[in-house]
Formats: C-alpha cells, sequence, structure tokens
C-alpha cells in the first residue's frame, strides 16, 4: 500500500522523488526505492515522510478511517483505497454484491472454489 499512496501523495504535493528526498533528508535513489516497493523505511522515515506530505501516518501507509452507523452503534475502521475500489466494483454486480451481503463466507467459499 505504501509504495502507491506515497507516489499519489508526492504527485500531488507537486514534488519530485529528488524534492521529497531533499525535505526528509534521504537520497533520491531512497525514495524511488520506497515508491517501487524495493525498499521500507524505517519509523522515523515514515513519520517524516507524513509530515513532508502533510498527511497522518494512516493515510500515507494507504488507510483512511470510515465510521458506519448501524442503528444505534458506530463502528469505525481504516479501508484503503483499493478496498473502496473493490466494493464499488462489486456493486456493479448485482448478484455477487447481494450473495456476498447475505451470506459472505458461503459466498467467499465457492468463489474461492472456482478461483
Amino acid at each position: 500500500m505504501l509504495k502507491n499512496r506515497l507516489k499519489e501523495l508526492r504527485l500531488q504535493a507537486g514534488l519530485t522523488q529528488q524534492q521529497l528526498g531533499d525535505l526528509i533528508h534521504v537520497t533520491k535513489v531512497s525514495i524511488c526505492g520506497y515508491e517501487k516497493g524495493d525498499r521500507v523505511p524505517s519509523l522515523d522515515t515514515l513519520l517524516d515522510l507524513a509530515n513532508a506530505l502533510k498527511v497522518d501516518l494512516n493515510t500515507l501507509v494507504g488507510y483512511d478511517k470510515y465510521i458506519v452507523s448501524d442503528d444505534d452503534r458506530e463502528y469505525g475502521m481504516n479501508v484503503s483505497k483499493k478496498e473502496i475500489e473493490l466494493l464499488i466494483e462489486l456493486r456493479r454486480h448485482n448478484k455477487l454484491y447481494e450473495d456476498l451481503i447475505i451470506s459472505p463466507k458461503r459466498t467467499i467459499a465457492a468463489i474461492e472454489k472456482k478461483y
């Protein structure tokens, strides 16, 4: 998740890999490695990246928080952008989506057999 989100956020900020590297005192090669997934930044570097890109750590690593209400209860969870895209695509397939809502374990088991 980090590699995709890092590049997305860097581009939104209008920064080159070199500029972002300069901001957090690492090389362009390091930023490139993080974006390709070849390198994993340390926790300190992750915090520096989040600060430089003006986002929180959850956003940087690809998770956004959503609160869902069900009757009188609220549930909070972190959901990635890719998970949101999956839900949007599933909703385009009405029968499959309905089956997943009604009986998720059974539907997943049936998909796994065919997969």
